[in-house]
């Protein structure tokens, strides 16, 4: 029967791919990849031959339709992103929204996401979180933190290493500078590394030594 499967991927170590992926992504008629390069590697590594396709937040509006096509006519369909769980601030929702709309099954295999990691280790509370992402570049990013500001669970952000420092100045300003985060990078990979401590400490020290990698912030909500 047809199906889309949303197959995490490792975020850095190659050991946290699952058995269950690699035989879905070794069945399938078809790979859809954010970056087909990227994809490669791993699909190289783990020795599985099924052709892949590109399908990115670039063209993932142009393809949508013939993947859909191809699925009504009794595809198997894998989807990975570089990194991750698809649709995860990562393409995939278009997708999967579709899929549903056109009563296709969909199955998001478990598996490996930044996020869970950062938030587990990071010290701060679990119970109760809200998952940000990528604040917003420059329009509605003030606004956005205005709002947050009054945010009482935990919030968890994604940034890239060079905009940490103003997204951290931004915290300072809008949560102030006692408020508690946690800020992990490479995650898994063999330079993790998690600094914990209030917004001005861990500031400072992002300022003494620059950041690389993929990053994952994690701050306290607002005291009630």
């Amino acid at each position: 029967m047809a199906k889309l499967y949303l197959v995490p991927t490792p975020i850095g170590n190659l050991e946290d791919m699952t058995f269950r992926a690699i035989r879905v992504l070794k069945e399938a008629d078809l790979i859809l990849a954010e970056d087909t390069r990227t994809s490669g590697k791993l699909l190289k590594h783990y020795e599985i031959a099924t052709p892949m396709q590109s399908h990115h937040m670039h063209n993932e509006h142009q393809t949508t339709e013939s993947i859909i096509r191809r699925l009504q006519a009794g595809a198997t369909i894998a989807m990975i992103s570089d990194a991750g769980t698809p649709a995860i601030s990562d393409p995939g929702f278009l997708l999967t929204r579709a899929c549903v709309a056109n009563e296709i099954a969909v199955e998001c295999l478990p598996g490996a996401t930044a996020f869970v990691p950062a938030l587990v280790n990071s010290g701060l509370p679990n119970d109760k979180f809200v998952f940000e992402g990528f604040l917003p570049i420059k329009k509605g990013r003030q606004t956005r933190m205005q709002v947050l500001a009054q945010e009482t669970r935990t919030m968890i952000f994604y940034e890239s290493p060079h905009k940490l420092l103003k997204t951290l100045t931004h915290f300072k300003e809008f949560f102030g500078a006692d408020r508690l985060i946690s800020v992990s990078r490479e995650l898994s990979k063999l330079h993790e590394e998690t600094i914990r401590g209030t917004v001005a400490t861990v500031c400072m020290h992002f300022e003494a030594k620059a950041p690389k990698g993929e990053i994952v912030i994690i701050v306290a909500g607002k005291n009630k």
